[in-house]
């Protein structure tokens, strides 16, 4: 069986770490499903689902140190896309047909660094439910992260049981 659930998030004009453990923990236990394996995904090419400890200090934002320690880390791999040209993407022809065919405007297309950011952590993860329970360890916690920092946006996160 196979068993879905959707829900949104907003996110802001920075990199933003949001812990869905609580919305994913709940779907799974109302499935009352003893075995099963659960992914969480993102649709959104800017953005990754990544399992990690919740670090408990957070800066005037909200954001958790680690988190924060993790964009700084990133920061020094991929460079944040300040000026058209730092990167290859976006072109003349993805900003043209942007605009023509979904209303973008031109600097919404400067996040090169987010879709980059995005393929090396991953957009997914898969936990095993035993015993009902999600297998997270002591300390693991399930974060939907955006690094678009073009403009603030409302994400969909997916989750999928199959049993």
């Amino acid at each position: 069986m196979i068993y879905n659930h959707s829900f949104e998030i907003h996110c802001e004009r920075r990199p933003t770490f949001h812990d869905v453990t609580g919305e994913v923990k709940s779907f799974v236990e109302s499935l009352k499903i003893e075995k099963a394996l659960v992914t969480v995904y993102s649709q959104h090419t800017t953005c990754s689902v990544l399992i990690q400890e919740q670090s408990d200090d957070t800066d005037f934002y909200g954001e958790q140190f680690l988190m924060q320690d993790m964009v700084r880390v990133l920061e020094k791999i991929v460079p944040t896309c300040t000026t058209n040209g730092q990167y290859l993407h976006p072109g003349p022809l993805h900003i043209e047909i942007a605009g023509r065919e979904r209303s973008e405007e031109a600097w919404w297309s400067l996040n090169t660094d987010a879709h980059l950011r995005s393929v090396l952590l991953g957009r997914s993860v898969c936990v095993p439910i035993e015993n009902g329970e999600m297998l997270l360890g002591e300390f693991g916690v399930i974060y939907f992260a955006d690094f678009d920092q073009v403009r603030a946006r409302t994400r969909t996160v997916r989750v999928c049981v199959t049993s």
